[in-house]
């Protein structure tokens, strides 16, 4: 599913308008992302929770050259844990 067919499907479960539920989408997506930007998690009881986790430095290897040694930075990655409700609901 991608970005437009999800507003689509919230659009028709809420029997709103597409436009209030790109809104909603675009609201939840800028709220998560400042809540992490900030160090803090986002926690939906029974669905999950996003959270950002620090990636150390580490040594690689040049894709385009296999024996090439190279540095790669440290980052801060997204990362998401599904929650007991959405894992029992695929079990």
């Amino acid at each position: 599913m991608n970005r437009m067919e999800l507003i689509g499907a919230v659009a028709e479960k809420l029997n709103a308008p597409k436009k209030q539920a790109e809104d909603f989408l675009g609201a939840f997506e800028e709220v998560v992302t400042a809540t992490l930007k900030k160090g803090g998690d986002v926690t939906i009881t029974g669905f999950g929770t996003f959270m950002a986790k620090k990636r150390a430095a580490r040594m690689g290897v040049n894709p385009q050259k296999p024996g090439e040694k190279i540095q790669i930075k440290a980052s801060v990655v997204p990362k998401f844990k599904a929650g007991k409700g959405l894992k029992d609901a695929l079990n």
